[in-house]
């Protein structure tokens, strides 16, 4: 059996606006904690993503967190950003284009910004690849688990991520699957993937929002600055 990597295919850095973590300090922390890939996927940004890459290109996927006007998208193997506030519809045609493999964020939690509608869902689930069906900052249990019924109703793969805001949170929800190295290849590895899941308690979103207020207090837009 080939060796199996283990995958974070959901964080962020401080591109993103609610979140401090450097992307130097994001990939040696993936060192440290035996993650042989990792996705970044900030917030309507490729920047923090590719800064990482240029750190260590063997390890880091360029993806990016989007926010379309129904709901977010997660896309991996990103080479231009995305805007945010597209229609769904749009984002994942300008996704295709280039060759982009494209997931649902966290699509049933209704207490986070960014969740879809069930008509919306329905709409996209033939013209995406997969689902998120466990993020470990969902607030509860049930909207995971609604998340892996959906994608198992509509034959759909499944990722999970940790959608780390912190460094402490990285690798808390990950994949261990065969080697990828584009969209087709990771369609192909998920078939055969097996998961190492933790859901974080609520008070993890307090990183967040420390993450923003930091940002504001200190008059600076530090997330588009960072080198």
């Amino acid at each position: 059996m080939s060796e199996r990597l283990r995958v974070e295919f959901h964080c962020h850095t401080i591109y993103s606006k609610d979140s401090l973590t450097r992307p130097e300090q994001l990939v040696q922390a993936c060192r440290q904690k035996g993650i042989q890939r990792v996705v970044v996927t900030d917030h309507n940004t490729i920047s923090g993503g590719l800064r990482a890459q240029q750190i260590d290109p063997e390890r880091v996927i360029v993806g990016e967190e989007i926010m379309t006007r129904q709901g977010e998208l997660l896309a991996f193997f990103v080479q231009e950003e995305i805007p945010e506030d597209l229609d769904c519809m749009d984002a994942i045609r300008l996704l295709r284009e280039q060759q982009a493999f494209i997931s649902v964020s966290h699509p049933f939690d209704t207490l986070r910004g960014g969740h879809w509608e069930l008509e919306d869902l329905l709409k996209i689930a033939p013209l995406v690849d997969a689902i998120e069906v466990f993020n470990a900052r969902c607030y509860r249990a049930s909207f995971n688990r609604q998340a892996q019924d959906f994608a198992s109703q509509h034959d759909l793969a499944g990722t999970v991520g940790s959608d780390a805001h912190a460094l402490y949170e990285l690798g808390k929800a990950t994949l261990r699957l065969p080697a990828f190295e584009d969209a087709e290849g990771l369609k192909a590895a998920l078939k055969e993937a097996r998961a190492d899941l933790k859901l974080l308690p609520v008070c993890t979103h307090l990183s967040s929002r420390y993450a923003v207020l930091r940002k504001k207090l200190g008059g600076l837009d530090e997330y588009r600055s960072a080198p």
